[in-house]
C-alpha cells in the first residue's frame, strides 16, 4: 500500500504500511527439529549445566570458525565482558568509546573502573586510535575497543598505542561473529575477544556470550572464574563466579551456527536490496561492508543527513514507527549521556564531537528474516515519500515551526 498524500501516513490517522510490526533483531530460530532432537538428547542424558556435551561442542565449533585456539562459553555476552576485566586484571581507568551498547561500560563501572570515553572515526563508528592517546593517564590500565556493525576497528592503530603505553588491549566483538579484518577471522585480536549470542543476534543461544583468545594461560584462568575457581570437584583454587552457558542454550547455539549460512545470505541480499532501493534518496548515507573481507551484514545502517533529506532522523523514525516499522536509534544518546555516566562524568562529552554527531544522525533498519525485497522496496519507497514531503510533515507535525 503505497502513501500518496501525507494525510495517509499513519503518522497522521492514516492506515499503517504493515500490519505486523517489523523489528531490527527479529530471532533467527534455525531448523527446529533439529533443535528439539537436541533437548531431547539433553532430557534423556539429563545433563542440563555444568560443562555438559552440547557446551563443549558449540566450544569447538566457535573455536573453529574463529581459528582461536580456544573458546570459553558464558552465560551471557555482559558476563564474558566482566570475566575478561577481571581476567586481565584491568584496573583504574579503561578506554572504550561512547558509542556502544552500554554494557561495554558497565562491565568497568560495575567493577569500581572507570571507563574514560573516547571519540569515534567518522567511517567505522569504532574507535579512533589518534583520539586515544590526549586520554591516557597514569591510571589507564587498557583499552577496549568494539567491533560495531560487525566492521572491525583499526586493531594496527589501537595495538600500536597499547604497546607504546603498556595497556591492555581486548575487543567486544558482540556484532561481529563470522567476520574478518585482513583475511584473519575475529577473534584473533587483542589479548582477546567477546561475543554475545543474545536472541537479537544472527547467531544466538537464546542467552549466551563466548570468550575467545589465543593465549593459553589466559583461557585456564577464564575457565576457573566462570566456574567459581572450581579446578575438580570440591577443589576451588581461584576466586570466580557463575558465568557457565546451560545446555539449552546450547544446542540453540549449535542449531544457529548450522544455519549460519543462510542467515549471513540472507542478510546479504537485504543489504544489497536497500542499497539498490536507498540509492536515489538525497540525504541518506548506507554504511557499507569490506566486499574483500567475510561480513555477517547483521546492520543496516544509515546516517540521515537532516540538510539534504529535509527531516532530521528522530522525525523520520515517527514516520516509521507508526507505520509498525520498528527502526532503532542505535546507539543513542550516547553512553556518556546515560546513569551513571552523565553524574559521574559530566564534562565527557566534550571530547566526542563525533560520537554526538553520528548518534543525532543513526538509524537501523530491518533486517533478516522479517524482512523481504518486496518489504525494503516498501520501506525505501516510504523513506523517499517523506524526503520528497518533508515541508508538509514537518509544517503538521511540528505547527509554528
Amino acid at each position: 500500500m503505497s502513501k500518496s498524500s501525507i494525510d495517509h501516513l499513519a503518522l497522521f490517522g492514516g492506515q499503517p504500511l504493515f500490519e505486523q510490526t517489523l523489528h531490527v533483531g527479529k530471532p533467527n530460530i534455525g531448523s527446529r527439529a533439529r533443535l528439539f532432537e537436541r533437548f531431547n538428547d539433553m532430557l534423556d542424558r539429563g545433563w542440563l549445566t555444568n560443562n555438559g556435551p552440547f557446551v563443549r561442542e558449540l566450544e569447538q565449533e566457535l573455536a573453529a570458525l574463529t581459528g582461536a585456539r580456544h573458546c570459553i562459553a558464558m552465560c551471557n555476552g555482559t558476563i564474558a565482558l566482566e570475566i575478561a576485566v577481571r581476567a586481565l586484571g584491568l584496573s583504574g581507568e579503561v578506554i572504550v568509546p561512547s558509542f556502544t551498547f552500554v554494557a561495554t561500560a558497565h562491565c568497568l563501572q560495575w567493577q569500581e573502573v572507570t571507563p574514560v570515553f573516547c571519540d569515534i572515526k567518522r567511517d567505522t563508528h569504532s574507535l579512533d586510535p589518534a583520539r586515544i592517546e590526549q586520554l591516557i593517564t597514569p591510571k589507564t590500565s587498557g583499552i577496549i575497543g568494539v567491533h560495531l556493525w560487525g566492521k572491525p576497528c583499526d586493531d594496527e592503530g589501537l595495538s600500536e598505542v597499547a604497546a607504546k603505553h603498556g595497556l591492555k588491549l581486548f575487543y567486544d566483538a558482540s556484532h561481529a561473529l563470522g567476520v574478518s579484518h585482513k583475511d584473519t577471522m575475529i577473534g584473533n585480536f587483542g589479548e582477546l575477544e567477546v561475543f554475545s549470542f543474545h536472541a537479537t543476534k544472527f547467531v544466538n543461544c537464546f542467552e549466551g556470550g563466548a570468550i575467545v583468545t589465543n593465549n593459553d594461560e589466559l583461557a585456564e584462568k577464564i575457565r576457573l572464574m566462570k566456574n567459581f575457581g572450581f579446578a575438580g570437584l570440591d577443589n576451588v583454587i581461584y576466586l570466580g563466579t557463575n558465568g557457565k552457558m546451560s545446555e539449552p542454550s546450547a544446542a540453540m547455539g549449535l542449531t544457529s551456527l548450522e544455519g549460519m549460512d543462510g542467515f549471513i545470505a540472507r542478510n546479504r541480499a537485504n543489504h544489497d536490496a536497500y542499497r539498490n532501493a536507498l540509492g536515489g534518496i538525497a540525504g541518506i548515507r548506507l554504511l557499507q561492508y569490506n566486499e574483500a573481507e567475510k561480513n555477517n551484514y547483521q546492520y543496516v545502517v544509515l546516517e540521515i543527513d537532516e540538510q539534504e533529506f529535509g527531516l532530521d532522523r528522530d522525525n523520520l523514525i515517527r514516520v516509521l514507527h507508526a507505520e509498525n516499522i520498528r527502526a532503532r536509534r542505535y546507539f543513542y544518546p550516547g553512553v556518556h549521556r546515560m546513569e551513571p555516566y552523565r553524574t559521574l562524568y559530566p564534562d565527557a562529552g566534550k571530547v566526542l564531537p563525533e560520537t554526538l554527531r553520528i548518534a543525532s544522525r543513526v538509524l537501523s533498519l530491518p533486517t533478516g528474516l522479517a524482512v523481504d525485497e518486496q518489504l525494503i522496496w516498501e520501506i525505501c519507497a516510504l523513506i523517499g515519500f517523506a524526503s520528497e514531503n518533508h515541508v508538509a510533515i514537518r509544517s503538521k507535525s511540528e505547527p509554528g515551526r
